[in-house]
Parts: C-alpha cells; sequence; structure tokens
C-alpha cells in the first residue's frame, strides 16, 4: 500500500522504527509502498527533525531508531494503548514516591489524544477498578532508578543501611534484582563483605555516589530472586510459621494467599503450605480462611489456637441459626 502523503508517511516510518531494532531499506521500502531513494529522503528528513536515525550501509545493513535529545511520538495500536493507560494508573497507587502525580499527568496527555473506539474501554476500567490502599512506606523514585540501573550495567553499589532493629551498617554489594511484593520494593545482591546473597528494604537503604566498579555476573535466576525475597520475608515478619498439608490443587491454594506465602505442589489433590503470622491465633485464622481441608502437626501454640478457635466458633453458631445463602457474598480471596 503506497503511502503518498509526506506527514503520514513520516508518521508510520517512524512507527515502523520503533517497532523492532532494524530495518532494511527495500523492507521499509515495500511495507511504504516507495522506493529505497524515498525511504532515503524521508530517514534523512527524521534525523532534521532530531529524531537520529543510524544507517549500516552493505547488503546486511539497515536503518535502526536511536535515543536522542528528546522523546519521538510513540505511536501506539490500540492493545498497546490500553495497556499503557492501565499500567499509569497502577502505577498511581505504588508506593513510588513522586511517581503519583507523574502518572496522574502522562495520563492526562494519553487520555487527551485516545481514539474513541477506546475511550470506553479504558473507562470501563477505571469505573470497576478499585486500587487497594498500600500501607507499606514510600521509596524514593530516584533512588529506584539508580539501583535499577546499577542491576542492568553490573555495576557495584556502596549505601548506608538500616536493618528492622534500627542497626546501622555500610554495605558495599553487587546489585541483582529489584523485587516488589506489591507494598515493598526489595534489593536482592551478593554482599561483598559478607560473601553470600542477602535482600534490603530499598526504603531503608541510601545510596552513595559514584557507583562502583563493574563486576561479572553470578548464578540466581529472576524466578529464584523472588524466591529468595519471600522466604526472607516471612522469616522476618512472621515468627509463627507452620506448613499445613492442604487437600486441595495448588492452583487453587496459590490464589488464595498472600505473596509471602509459599505453595509447594505435592500430587493433584495435596499441596504443601509454608506460611506464618505474627502470633498463633492469627495463623489459625488464616488457615481456617482458606475454606479448604487441611492439616497441621504444630507447633504446639498453633495446635492449641486451632482448638481454642474450634470450640469458640462452634459456641457462636445455635442451633437455629440458618447457613448462608447462596446469593450472599463470600470472602474467598485473600
Amino acid at each position: 500500500m503506497t503511502t503518498r502523503d509526506p506527514a503520514a508517511r513520516l508518521l508510520r516510518l517512524l512507527s515502523l522504527l520503533q517497532s523492532r531494532t532494524d530495518w532494511p531499506g527495500p523492507e521499509l521500502a515495500g511495507r511504504l509502498g516507495v522506493s529505497t531513494r524515498t525511504i532515503r529522503s524521508d530517514i534523512e528528513r527524521l534525523r532534521n527533525l532530531g529524531y537520529p536515525v543510524a544507517a549500516t550501509p552493505g547488503t546486511a545493513g539497515g536503518h535502526r531508531l536511536g535515543s536522542g535529545a528528546r522523546l519521538p511520538p510513540l505511536l501506539l495500536d490500540d492493545e498497546e494503548a490500553v495497556a499503557v493507560a492501565i499500567g499509569l494508573r497502577t502505577a498511581a497507587a505504588q508506593a513510588v514516591g513522586g511517581i503519583e502525580e507523574t502518572s496522574l499527568r502522562a495520563l492526562t496527555k494519553l487520555e487527551q489524544v485516545l481514539p474513541a473506539r477506546l475511550r470506553p474501554r479504558v473507562a470501563a476500567l477505571a469505573a470497576s477498578t478499585v486500587p487497594l490502599p498500600g500501607n507499606g512506606p514510600a521509596v524514593d523514585g530516584d533512588v529506584l532508578t539508580a539501583l535499577a540501573v546499577a542491576c542492568r550495567d553490573r555495576r557495584r553499589v556502596r549505601f548506608d543501611y538500616h536493618d528492622h532493629k534500627g542497626n546501622a551498617t555500610l554495605r558495599d554489594v553487587e546489585p541483582h534484582r529489584l523485587v516488589s511484593t506489591g507494598q515493598r520494593w526489595y534489593l536482592v545482591a551478593w554482599d561483598i563483605d559478607r560473601n553470600d546473597w542477602r535482600m534490603f528494604r530499598i526504603d531503608r537503604l541510601r545510596p552513595r555516589t559514584p557507583m562502583g566498579p563493574s563486576f561479572p555476573g553470578r548464578s540466581l535466576p529472576p524466578g529464584e530472586a523472588i524466591d529468595f525475597v519471600t522466604k526472607g520475608v516471612a522469616s522476618t515478619l512472621e515468627p509463627c510459621r507452620t506448613v499445613a498439608t492442604v487437600h486441595a490443587p495448588v492452583t487453587a491454594v496459590s490464589e488464595r494467599v498472600p505473596p509471602v506465602a509459599r505453595v509447594e505442589h505435592l500430587d493433584d489433590q495435596r499441596c504443601l503450605l509454608h506460611i506464618g503470622a505474627a502470633a498463633p491465633l492469627t495463623l489459625a485464622v488464616y488457615l481456617a480462611a482458606l475454606g479448604l481441608p487441611f492439616t497441621v502437626d504444630g507447633p504446639p501454640a498453633l495446635l492449641e489456637a486451632l482448638r481454642r478457635m474450634s470450640q469458640h466458633c462452634a459456641g457462636a453458631v445455635s442451633p437455629a441459626t440458618p447457613a448462608m445463602s447462596a446469593s450472599q457474598p463470600r470472602a474467598d480471596a485473600w
């Protein structure tokens, strides 16, 4: 299909350059229905407008859009535009200091130029979604960005850190991954002085500048970083812990437990639930709220809490109390 209007062709060309890394000239010409000479001319127009487009000569060469001094117009398809709108609404409710107002400004700009056909979809999502207010501490957006860059570039970082007991230390680490639990942000890193993996709450650290030297990568896949944080958070915040055998598929249990709980597959009808709480009675309530059959072997304080809770619940229900109607809402999720 030939794109005759020069302005429309430039926008289409910019959109193609954004969609993948390298574009051979003849392929761009074929997509736009013009000659390779016209493509070279249009590339030069984009450069004159301030968009750096690199060209590699030869049969294997092509064109690549680089980073410039300003952000080029992002040309999004329908699904991408809706996804960005959802992401901005989500970001506005996250515990990252200063990002809420910025996300709302970006969302306002996006909604102003959304096509009419997409407005009902975004509006329906906004009207039907109620964010759960978080009670976690906000992290500094600049600190989060600096740590993300250090993880990406494999640069060592030194920072002052206060642990949950208030002890202050100076740490020298090789940053690996950032992990968000929904309420808090954590850095998983190799601690140079302790010669071991450690996790750090990002709201408790203050990086020192500049960043340190580069380092070779270590073997801790992203999935293991999440598991590392989950176990660490659970052991710190939940002193009363147990492993319950739940008689239900792992998928049914996973959707009912909080992020710090860990579900381990046994077979199609059973799984192990590693979970904890601040007190035995709280843990007993958590387990009962699953609404699924389970068994636990301990600790003794939990077993006693389950017995007392069972007695209290049985005494609260009189023989004349009707069963809950199927039309009444149920709290089956965490």
